[in-house]
C-alpha cells in the first residue's frame, strides 16, 4: 500500500499554471491577470473612509478634510460602511433561506421536492409551535414552512431560534439589545440607520451590525440549513473525492456552482437517470459526471457524494479544462467572468436565478415547480453538447483526493454515541467530546470558514493553518471554499490521523473520524452554533468559555462579515487573515478588536502572518482552559 500524502499548495500552483496556458492559446483572461489590473487598491475604500452614501459627495477623509460635507467624522463613516457590509452579507443568506422555505411550502408526496426527513420536520413543528397529531406530514411541511416565512416579517417579538442557545447567552443579547426581531427587519433598519442624516454614533452602527448578523446565523441562515434537511435529508458520514481530477476525460462534465441546493439537487436526479446516461452514450461519451463548485459542491457532496472539483477562486479553472460541457449556477459567488470564458471554449454557462442574471450566459428559469424539466433540460443541453469539444484543448489535471464528509450535528452526535466512556449509557449527548476536552486529549476546536481571496495565496492559509492546528491536537470543524481546501489537500481522508498530535490521532482511531470535519456549505456555520450550543449546555459552560475559537483567513464577501458578526455574538472569538474594511477609524478598529468583548464576550483578530494568527489560536485556545481550570 502506497503511503499516504497530502497535495501541497504547489501542487495546486502547477496545475492551475498549466491551465492558464490552455487560455492563453484562446485569448481567455482570468482572475490573476485582473488581480494585476487592479492593484493596488484604493486605500480609503480599504479603510472604509470613503462615502457614497448621499450625492453631496462622495466625500473621502483626509487630514485636510476630518469631515464629509454634512459633518459626519471617519468613525460614524467607517461604522457604517461596516453596517452596510454586515447587511448585504445577511439579506444574501437570509434570501437564500427564504428560497428554502418556498421550496418547502411547494414539497409534496407526487411533486419534484418530497420530505426526506420527517423526523427532523416534526421536531421544527415542535419548535414552531405547530401542530402534529393526526396530520398529514405534507399538511405539517407546508405550515412550518409558512410559520418559518414569517420569521422574515413578524410585526412583533423576536425570532424563534435563538432560544436555542443557553441562557446565558440569550440574556447577553436582551441585554445588549441585540436579539434580532424579523430577519429582513434588521436588513431593513441597517439601510434606515445608514441612510444619510441618520446614525454616526460607532456604538450603535456595531450593534446594529451584529443584530443584523445574528438574524442571519440565527434565523435565515439556520432556516436555510434546517429545511434543506427536510427536504434533502439530513447529511451523513459520506464519501466522495475532491479537485480537479474528479472530472472525466470521456464523460459528459456538468459543473454545478453557486449556493442553492434545490437546482443541484434535481440536476444530480436527473444526471443520474438511465434515461440521460443512455442518452450520453448516444452522444458519444461514456456516461455522465456531475462535480460542483463552492457551496453548491458542499451540498451535494454531503447528501450524494458527489465530487467537489474546487473552491472559489478555482471555478475559471474547471472551464479552462476544455472539457466542461455545461457550468449551471445559482447565486452567490459566480464570477461574471465565466461568460467571456465559457465562449473561449465550447462550455455552455447556464444562468438559472433571476437574482443571478449575467452576460453571455444561457438563462433557463428556475423554479420550483417547474424544476423536473428545468433540471431535465439542463442535463440535455450539457450531453448535446459533448461533440463540441475542441479534443485539442482538453487538459484535466490528474490530482484528486479522497475526503469523509457529512458531519452534520446528528452525525457527530452519532458517532459519539459509539464511543465507550464514562457515559456509555447515554445517547444523544457531547460528553465525550467534553471528557476528551476536560481531559486534554484534546486541547480544543476551531472552527475554520470562509473563502478564498487573492490577498492571500488561495487555500494556503486554510491549509497550513489545518496542518499546524491538529498537530496541536486541534480538531477543526469546517464549511464552504475552506472546507473544500481541507478536502483536495487530503486532510478529510480519515489517513490524515498521521499528521495529529497523539491525543487527536487516538481519537480519530476511536472515533473513526478525519480530524478535519465538513459540516457543509457556508449557510451551515448556523450548524456549528448548534453544536456550540449544545456543549455549552452539556458541559455548564458558557460557549465563550469553551476552548474554541472561529477563524475566516481567506474571507472576501459581505457573507462572511454577517457571519464573523453572529460567531462573535455568540460569544465565540474570531481570527481573520484579511482586514476588514474598517482599520481608518480608531473607534471602529477598536470596538471589533476589543471592545465589543464587553457587550458579548468575544472580539475578533486580524493578523496577517499565517503562522501568528495559528499561534494566536493555539494560545486563546489554552487561555480558556486555564481559566476552566482543565
Amino acid at each position: 500500500m502506497s503511503e499516504f500524502k497530502l497535495t501541497t499548495v504547489e501542487e495546486f500552483e502547477a496545475a492551475t499554471n498549466r491551465l492558464l496556458e490552455t487560455g492563453a492559446k484562446v485569448g481567455a483572461d482570468s482572475w490573476q491577470m485582473r488581480v494585476k489590473n487592479q492593484t493596488p487598491h484604493c486605500k480609503f475604500g480599504e479603510s472604509g473612509m470613503c462615502c457614497r452614501i448621499c450625492s453631496m459627495g462622495p466625500c473621502r477623509i483626509t487630514p485636510k478634510a476630518p469631515r464629509g460635507i454634512c459633518g459626519c467624522d471617519v468613525h460614524g463613516i467607517v461604522g457604517r460602511n461596516f453596517l452596510r457590509f454586515t447587511s448585504g452579507g445577511s439579506a444574501t443568506h437570509s434570501d437564500h433561506g427564504r428560497e428554502i422555505a418556498h421550496t418547502l411550502y411547494e414539497a409534496s408526496a407526487d411533486g419534484n421536492y418530497k420530505v426526506k426527513d420527517p423526523e427532523k420536520l416534526l421536531r421544527l413543528a415542535a419548535e414552531f409551535g405547530v401542530e402534529t397529531e393526526g396530520r398529514d406530514i405534507y399538511d405539517i411541511a407546508h405550515e412550518v414552512a409558512e410559520t418559518g416565512l414569517m420569521e422574515y416579517g413578524k410585526p412583533f417579538g423576536t425570532l424563534v431560534f435563538p432560544k436555542r442557545a443557553p441562557q446565558h447567552t440569550q440574556e447577553i443579547w436582551e441585554r445588549e439589545e441585540i436579539l434580532p426581531r424579523a430577519i429582513d427587519r434588521e436588513v431593513s433598519c441597517s439601510m434606515h440607520m445608514t441612510h444619510m442624516g441618520n446614525s454616526s454614533k460607532p456604538e450603535a452602527l456595531i450593534r446594529q451590525a451584529l443584530r443584523s448578523g445574528l438574524s442571519d446565523g440565527w434565523g435565515g441562515s439556520m432556516m436555510g440549513t434546517e429545511f434543506s434537511d427536510v427536504l434533502f435529508g439530513t447529511p451523513k458520514e459520506i464519501d466522495t473525492e475532491a479537485n480537479l481530477g474528479v472530472m472525466v476525460e470521456e464523460n459528459v462534465n456538468i459543473v454545478v456552482h453557486g449556493h442553492d441546493p434545490s437546482l443541484s439537487e434535481m440536476i444530480c436526479e436527473y444526471a443520474d437517470s438511465k434515461e440521460m446516461i443512455d442518452y450520453a452514450k448516444s452522444m458519444g461519451a461514456q456516461g455522465i459526471t456531475v462535480s460542483g463548485v463552492c457551496c453548491t459542491s458542499n451540498e451535494v457532496a454531503m447528501r450524494r457524494g458527489i465530487p467537489m472539483a474546487g473552491n472559489f477562486l478555482q471555478q475559471e479553472n474547471v472551464v479552462l479544462t476544455g472539457a466542461c460541457e455545461a457550468i449551471v449556477v445559482d447565486v452567490q459567488c459566480i464570477f461574471p467572468a465565466l461568460g467571456p470564458l465559457s465562449r473561449c471554449f465550447h462550455t455552455k454557462f447556464i444562468t438559472t436565478s433571476p437574482i443571478a442574471q449575467m452576460p453571455d450566459s444561457d438563462f433557463i428559469r428556475f423554479n420550483s415547480k417547474t424544476a423536473g424539466e428545468n433540471a431535465k433540460l439542463i442535463v440535455k443541453t450539457a450531453i448535446e453538447n459533448f461533440k463540441n469539444r475542441n479534443k485539442d484543448l482538453v487538459y484535466i489535471p490528474q490530482m484528486k483526493q479522497k475526503a469523509t464528509v457529512g458531519f452534520s450535528v446528528e452525525q457527530i452526535e452519532k458517532k459519539l454515541d459509539t464511543v465507550t466512556n464514562s457515559h456509555v449509557d447515554v445517547t444523544g449527548t457531547m460528553m465525550p467530546l467534553i471528557d476528551c476536552v476536560k481531559s486534554g486529549v484534546l486541547r480544543g476546536a476551531v472552527a475554520m470558514v470562509g473563502c478564498n481571496n487573492p490577498k492571500v495565496r488561495p487555500d494556503a492559509a486554510h491549509i497550513e493553518l489545518m496542518k499546524k492546528l491538529i498537530a496541536n491536537d486541534i480538531i477543526l470543524v469546517v464549511s464552504g471554499c475552506s472546507a473544500q481546501a481541507a478536502a483536495k489537500a487530503g486532510l478529510m481522508d480519515k489517513r490524515a490521523k498521521e499528521f495529529c498530535g497523539a491525543g487527536l490521532k487516538r481519537v480519530c482511531e476511536l472515533v473513526d473520524i478525519p480530524p478535519v470535519l465538513h459540516m457543509g456549505s457556508c449557510v451551515d456555520i448556523s450548524r456549528m452554533m448548534v453544536l456550540a450550543a449544545r456543549i455549552a449546555k452539556d458541559s455548564g459552560w458558557n460557549i465563550s468559555q469553551i476552548p474554541l475559537v472561529g477563524c475566516a483567513p481567506e474571507w472576501m464577501s459581505e457573507k462572511a462579515v454577517s457571519i464573523g458578526n453572529y460567531v462573535v455574538a455568540t460569544g465565540i472569538d474570531t481570527y481573520l487573515g484579511v482586514e476588514p474594511y474598517a482599520y481608518g477609524s480608531s473607534e471602529v478598529d477598536g470596538l471589533l478588536k476589543g471592545g465589543i468583548r464587553d457587550w458579548v464576550e468575544a472580539a475578533y483578530t486580524v493578523e496577517h502572518d499565517i503562522d501568528k494568527l495559528g499561534d494566536m489560536m493555539i494560545e486563546r485556545i489554552e487561555e480558556k482552559r486555564t481559566a476552566l481550570g482543565i
